[in-house]
């Protein structure tokens, strides 16, 4: 990385270029130590295709060592499988408009005037191309013959990814010497007889397709139930699937816990799911998720738990078979925002508009998920109850959490918590969206689970319909992935929804180094401040109370840290 931020300051537009893998024009030019500099698209096109250096590349190729120089032609020519109509109807979708206002400050017109609809019209035209898209047609298709990378705000997004990276990397030494401390402390209470957590159980259970209608909201949505043969209540879990997804997403994962005796819900929130994605592909729908998802997904689940307490008195298939004084909720990415907030997190508009303003994009760019979180800015500016204290215990997977409710919203959680993070989590980056947040939960009964290599996605076939997953997003070991999310659920909830105290001894990093396997080394730990970040780290959380902002220096990159 450093050899690239030399080769930046010398002026060199291949570097820009790999690390702004988006830009479009005819000809590039942007600011130097030595001046303004420009190179011309025949020139890239010609190295792309006949693997030719004329002279204008030359001249830059001579900051670049040979293995930079074949990651820019690798960058140029990627092509990314996307429908025109996908692209511009994301594009036109608010996220896809708050993206584009972010990056039309970084890809400016040769006038220096925001690179809004130029780059919008790039990309939709290099999609709708025979070549399809890929950054050497985006910026053939650059309608402006010169397009003006901003040089500045380039330096800045370049040293704020090296530094999460950075950031992420410590961090994760820091999960690692934690974990070793606790499993030292944790040793005497390891299981005696250790279950594999990950088989299925033994009981049998039943499928039913729940319809529901809440005529208060004027909202029909389904959920699958789980329903498992036992002798005795069962407890009851919730499960939410994220953004683009539906109720199936998890159903192995539903299937395992019922097996192991629970009543367990699938719901399935329209408005965020997958046939939102594909009405929004077809022109029926403007958005990628609906506004008031924010509000409706933990509206969802209340009301599932109420029409549950109904059936539970009277209908024949459930009567007696619930106990709803036993309920727990699991979710994924928005899934998990979505327990967090039926958990007691509240929002914060005033922490939210700091974090969404589109001066901080360059502090700002590598957490994805706030395009999403910056969607509730169009609710109204109010208090929203969505706490339910029926609500246990929750198991977050990669949520998202940072804007929306920030320190102060989401010390208001006070249940068991339980988050999982990825490392090389993309999407809902580890750093912001899990470490920070784990530490400001006030309940001494929380636990982090960290998965080394882990991705945003679990299974790679996820959003397969629509969206192509980037390589680097891509799960190296789905199978294993999933069984450590059935394995520490399964205690998680056993633990703190079903009350039974003995699989307590399942949560310890002495039991999860037993089950920890390659590519995916998984750690837990219980305690971690955000003192020991800040001391250890250099880390100020964003969403903090006392700091709002991670301590970046976006002049200069230290490689000390």
């Amino acid at each position: 990385m450093k050899r690239l931020l030399q080769a930046l300051t010398s002026g060199c537009l291949g570097v820009i270029l790999t690390a702004i893998p988006v830009l479009g024009a005819e000809r590039v030019s942007f600011s130097s130590p030595v001046g303004e500099l420009s190179i011309s698209i025949n020139s890239l096109e010609k190295y792309v295709q006949e693997d030719k250096k004329d002279d204008e590349l030359t001249f830059y190729a001579q900051h670049l060592t040979p293995q930079e120089l074949a990651q820019l032609k690798k960058i140029l020519q990627h092509k990314v499988k996307l429908n025109p109509v996908v692209v511009a109807q994301f594009l036109y979708s608010s996220m896809g408009v708050q993206l584009l206002q972010y990056l039309g400050d970084l890809v400016q017109t040769d006038a220096r005037l925001h690179g809004f609809y130029a780059l919008r019209s790039a990309l939709i035209l290099a999609a709708a191309d025979s070549e399809g898209l890929t950054v050497l047609n985006v910026l053939k298709k650059f309608p402006i013959s010169t397009m003006r990378i901003n040089s500045e705000l380039a330096f800045e997004l370049v040293g704020v990814f090296d530094q999460l990276v950075k950031q992420t990397d410590k961090v994760t030494t820091l999960i690692e010497q934690q974990s070793q401390i606790e499993a030292v402390v944790s040793a005497t209470s390891s299981p005696n007889q250790r279950l594999e957590l990950q088989q299925s159980g033994l009981m049998k259970w039943q499928k039913h397709t729940l319809a529901l209608n809440d005529r208060i909201r004027n909202r029909k949505f389904l959920a699958d139930f789980y329903l498992p043969e036992v002798a005795n209540p069962a407890a009851v879990l919730v499960i939410s699937h994220g953004a683009g997804s539906d109720r199936n997403d998890f159903a192995d994962l539903a299937r395992h816990l019922a097996s192991h005796g629970f009543a367990v819900a699938a719901v399935e929130h329209p408005g965020s799911n997958n046939q939102q994605l594909q009405s929004l592909f077809k022109g029926a729908a403007r958005e990628v998720v609906e506004t008031r998802e924010f509000i409706n997904r933990p509206k969802d689940v209340s009301y599932l738990l109420d029409e549950l307490e109904r059936l539970n008195q009277s209908h024949p298939l459930f009567q007696g078979r619930l106990n709803l004084q036993q309920i727990g909720v699991l979710g994924h990415s928005f899934g998990g925002y979505t327990a967090l907030a039926l958990a007691g997190g509240e929002f914060n508009f005033k922490q939210l508009k700091q974090e969404c303003r589109a001066d901080n994009f360059n502090l700002n760019a590598a957490n994805v998920s706030l395009l999403l979180q910056c969607l509730a800015l169009n609710l109204p500016d109010q208090t929203y109850n969505l706490h339910d204290k029926r609500i246990q215990a929750v198991f977050a997977m990669k949520p998202f959490s940072s804007g929306i409710f920030g320190e102060k919203g989401l010390s208001q959680v006070t249940v068991p918590v339980m988050l999982v993070a990825g490392s090389d989590d993309t999407v809902t980056p580890a750093v912001v969206e899990q470490i920070c947040p784990f530490t400001w939960l006030k309940n001494s009964d929380k636990y982090l689970v960290w998965i080394q290599n882990g991705t945003h996605v679990y299974n790679n076939q996820e959003f397969a319909s629509a969206f192509a997953i980037a390589n680097n997003q891509a799960n190296p070991d789905p199978t294993l992935a999933r069984d450590y999310l059935k394995a520490m659920s399964l205690a998680f909830v056993k633990t703190y929804v079903a009350g039974e105290v003995e699989y307590r001894n399942y949560l310890t990093p002495s039991y999860v180094e037993t089950i920890s396997q390659f590519p995916l080394p998984l750690k837990l730990v219980r305690s971690l401040s955000a003192k020991q970040l800040s001391l250890k780290q250099n880390l100020s959380c964003p969403g903090s109370v006392n700091n709002s902002k991670f301590k970046i220096q976006n002049s200069k990159i230290n490689d000390d840290f």
